[in-house]
């Protein structure tokens, strides 16, 4: 009996001198996109970089259905991370549509890169100027899509509505799929580019994308706090051999706010002091750098992360 009880507590003993350790690690999971986009690789590449690199972490990366799904997500508190544009994460951060209910929870670990928009037109259309689109025959992105709401913020600076055109509300492929049908003169499509839909359009159709001056670039982004201005390099896309100033919107890491300062501080640190290994996770992790890292913050920063980009000296911007 003696010998029995001495093997129980022998057991006891070293179940509890492992658990331990185990229930002092930190779980968190990152919710993503589908297998095939950009969102995925890089989310499992982050996870991999900070597993590895911060002992008591495990981090796992969980396929998602993009911006909106994974807001939803984080919001409600069912995941403590995700992948998020910041425009959709501006709007669920005011309760506009698409969602019903505001969410103020949402907090950004970092800006990763640009997803730009590409006013399509075709050589000869007379569309120089977002200006020029009136009476024109133009898609302005899917009902519920982060792409109408961006269009819809153009075109409420440029004091133009959808009754001032022939609007029609179409995805990405149908945008392409009308312009080669011949039916559309202008179409919207926001994607970090080269986008595929526009590259088998300018295979086929000399393409043109419309360039917005600066001072309508410079109205846009102090209406509307998740635009930038950037630029789709000229030779991007076939026949378009000039720069082309255009809005853009960032991708972002964002987080749940109840996340311990201590936790999302480690976790940025570890992020950026190896963020050469993401790079070679995928080519658009290449735009991903600390320097970027603010840029178009559309809701509060995480006390945890502005705590290490104030160590690196830089301005963590206020979002109301």
């Amino acid at each position: 009996m003696k010998k029995l009880l001495s093997a129980v507590f022998t057991v006891v003993v070293i179940i509890s001198f492992l658990s331990v350790p185990a229930s002092a690690r930190t779980f968190l999971s990152i919710a993503t996109g589908s297998t095939g986009g950009t969102y995925y690789p890089l989310g499992g590449g982050i996870a991999e970089i900070i597993s590895r690199n911060v002992p008591d972490f495990q981090v796992t990366s969980e396929t998602g259905n993009a911006s909106a799904a994974n807001i939803n997500l984080v919001g409600t508190r069912q995941i403590e991370m995700a992948f998020a544009q910041n425009d959709i994460a501006y709007w669920a951060s005011k309760g506009m549509a698409p969602f019903k209910e505001r969410y103020d929870n949402l907090r950004v670990v970092a800006s990763l890169y640009p997803e730009h928009v590409h006013c399509i037109t075709l050589k000869g259309s007379g569309v120089n100027d977002i200006m020029d689109i009136r009476d024109k025959r133009v898609s302005v992105g899917a009902p519920g899509s982060g792409v109408l709401g961006d269009v819809s913020a153009i075109l409420k600076l440029a004091e133009l509505r959808y009754a001032d055109m022939s609007a029609d509300f179409l995805d990405f492929n149908n945008t392409t799929q009308r312009f080669k049908d011949g039916q559309l003169d202008v179409g919207f499509v926001v994607a970090g580019y080269p986008t595929s839909s526009v590259i088998d359009l300018a295979a086929t159709h000399d393409i043109d994308l419309v360039s917005f001056n600066d001072d309508f670039m410079s109205r846009l982004t102090a209406e509307y706090p998740y635009f930038i201005k950037d630029v789709i390099p000229a030779g991007t896309y076939r026949g378009v051999d000039r720069d082309v100033v255009t809005p853009a919107v960032m991708a972002m890491l964002i987080c749940e706010a109840g996340l311990p300062d201590e936790v999302v501080y480690r976790f940025t640190k570890a992020l950026w002091e190896n963020i050469a290994d993401l790079h070679r996770v995928h080519p658009k992790a290449t735009l991903i750098t600390l320097e970027t890292a603010l840029d178009g913050v559309s809701v509060s920063v995480h006390p945890g992360a502005a705590k290490f980009y104030s160590e690196k000296g830089m301005t963590v911007p206020a979002v109301k």
